[in-house]
């Protein structure tokens, strides 16, 4: 034997050594401090080592389910029915798959096979499929209680099926119950902190935020080394972020993802899936700009999950401002991963991207198909909601319009009203734009019929719109939009009457409108800064039309009016003069 070849056969030997000093306990003991990259390694030495060992192999699947490898998983859980047949912790992990997949039958078909022929005390496979139930992409507490019952009737000594059943207790919301598990558990075995975590963890069901953080620091004060606390912190001042006030939105979001980033350091996991799990993280706190960091060091890390592309896709849309890019990185990411792997906000930036880059009926698909397959934490509502609002207020109002036609169209969303406030306003204006005669542009009514047959679809649109706002009920919602809704309503009208171009073919289109504007104004805000030129050109455009009608009586009467709030009104005035 060569010096090289001894040196490698050395060094193998020692190899070996070291991984034969780590038992299974071992590995447990790194997934509970969440050490994901640190059990895998050992896990996967185990499994070479113990090739007969068939619950080696159910913890190595568990770890590549954390990191959402679900077909990884599934392969190392056949592996170990291959090896350790009578090992039904596999039939467990693999029945988990189908949960992750969306296969529940297929899922309780596995469960009942891993439960069929337990032995008295062999209660593990009942533990973890009342774990699997609470983890699911679809939650059954019910199902994991069962579960978790009669693996407590099996081993009433082992604390982990109490910090379980707390679990799934208080995912039913039944949270004096799960307190009591949670208790129980901790007595039990004082060591434990995932009591402690699950206790303070009930008030976050009740968005008692403060509470929870209180409760939370405090724990990390008297055990500064244990990494999943800051990942508990992190997600809870995420959490907190979206009901605080704007101005401290940002301030409160931030200490996420110090958390996030304490919690990563404590775990010493630096690996892709590692960064993967955070940039998960940041996709859901909406943290795009240390995103773009954290994708750019997984672009081109080798073995990196197809849902870089998701990372990419947002990057593009939020960052770059790259629409054709952000439509390319999310088609490829809807076309490699899939569709059970794919989450609501992933339709949320195909269909932002696809409207911005040009494609109305695809982005509109997408979006729709968002709101659809949202749960009650992604609140995508709100995020297309402020999209549309700061696409509007950076200018971008076509593309603002587009996206409030997600909201304006269910009547049952918060941003029902706004939507369609906006959509209004956005197509008045253009449409103003387009029916206002250019300067030195001669006025004749083939002109107008032209250029109203240009802007006809968009002023429908904003009357159509206002409408909907002005048969509100709510009373907040009449108190911030009616009287400006009114107003524009009118003024879209007044363009689609065409008096600019032929005053004496009006209809008055108009007339309601600005009638009832008028009436409007006098329970308004008096403190309204557009309420005198509201009144002055409500009483105008009523006094003209009646003018052109031939009651000059009336017409007078409006004007008159106008002059009361606005005495050097050069046209009100000039008409009282004339009539």
């Amino acid at each position: 034997m060569t010096n090289s070849k001894l040196f490698l056969s050395l060094l193998l030997a020692g190899t070996i050594g070291s991984v034969s000093a780590q038992s299974l306990k071992d590995a447990k003991a790194a997934l509970t401090a969440e050490q994901y990259d640190k059990a895998k390694g050992m896990l996967q030495n185990l499994v070479e080592k113990k090739a007969k060992d068939g619950e080696n192999y159910f913890y190595l699947g568990r770890v590549h389910l954390i990191n959402d490898k679900v077909d990884s998983a599934a392969y190392v859980f056949n592996q170990g029915l291959t090896n350790a047949p009578k090992e039904q912790l596999n039939n467990v992990g693999l029945g988990i798959v189908d949960l992750m997949k969306g296969d529940q039958s297929a899922a309780e078909t596995k469960f009942s096979t891993a439960v069929a022929g337990l032995g008295k005390k062999d209660y593990l496979p009942l533990l973890y499929i009342g774990e699997a139930y609470v983890d699911a992409p679809k939650p059954d507490y019910t199902k994991a209680i069962e579960y978790l019952t009669q693996a407590k009737a099996k081993n009433a000594k082992d604390a982990n099926i109490l910090i379980a059943l707390g679990d799934a207790y208080a995912g039913l919301g039944e949270s004096s119950q799960a307190y009591v598990n949670y208790r129980d558990a901790e007595f039990m075995d004082p060591s434990l902190l995932a009591p402690k975590i699950g206790q303070a963890l009930i008030s976050r069901r009740a968005q008692a935020y403060d509470v929870v953080l209180e409760d939370l620091t405090a724990l990390t004060q008297s055990n500064p080394e244990y990494a999943p606390l800051y990942r508990e912190l992190a997600e809870t001042y995420y959490l907190s972020s979206l009901k605080a006030p704007e101005d401290q939105y940002r301030e409160i979001n931030q200490k996420g993802v110090d958390n996030y980033k304490k919690y990563l350091s404590l775990t010493g996991d630096n690996s892709v899936e590692a960064k993967t799990r955070y940039a998960d993280f940041l996709v859901y706190s909406g943290n795009y700009a240390e995103l773009k960091t954290v994708a750019g060091e997984l672009a081109n890390a080798p073995g990196v999950d197809a849902k870089v592309y998701r990372y990419l896709g947002y990057i593009a849309y939020n960052q770059d401002k790259d629409y054709a890019k952000a439509v390319e990185y999310m088609n490829t990411l809807i076309s490699k991963v899939e569709a059970d792997r794919l989450i609501p906000r992933d339709y949320l930036y195909a269909g932002l991207a696809n409207l911005s880059a040009g494609d109305a009926t695809k982005g509109a698909e997408f979006l729709k198909q968002a709101v659809e397959k949202q749960t009650e934490e992604d609140n995508l509502e709100t995020e297309i909601a402020e999209t549309a609002f700061a696409k509007y207020q950076d200018g971008e109002v076509a593309d603002a319009i587009k996206i409030f036609r997600i909201p304006a169209a269910d009547s049952t969303s918060d941003y029902y009203y706004d939507a369609n406030y906006y959509i209004g306003l956005g197509q008045y204006s253009a449409g103003s734009k387009i029916v206002s005669p250019a300067e030195g542009e001669e006025v004749t009514p083939e002109l107008g019929q032209q250029k109203l047959a240009e802007a006809k679809p968009m002023l429908d649109e904003a009357v159509k719109a206002f409408a909907t706002v002005i048969a509100a009920t709510k009373e907040d919602v009449i108190k911030k939009y009616l009287v400006n809704s009114l107003y524009y309503k009118g003024l879209s009208e007044l363009a689609l009457d065409g008096v600019m171009y032929e005053p004496e073919k009006a209809q008055g289109l108009f007339v309601d409108s600005f009638t009832k504007l008028l009436v409007a104004v006098k329970s308004a805000d008096a403190a309204d800064a557009n309420l005198t030129s509201y009144i002055t050109d409500a009483n105008n455009y009523l006094g003209y039309f009646y003018y052109l009608k031939g009651d000059n009586a009336k017409a007078k009467t409006y004007f008159q009016e106008t002059i009361k709030v606005d005495p050097e009104n050069e046209f009100a005035g000039q008409f009282v003069d004339q009539l």
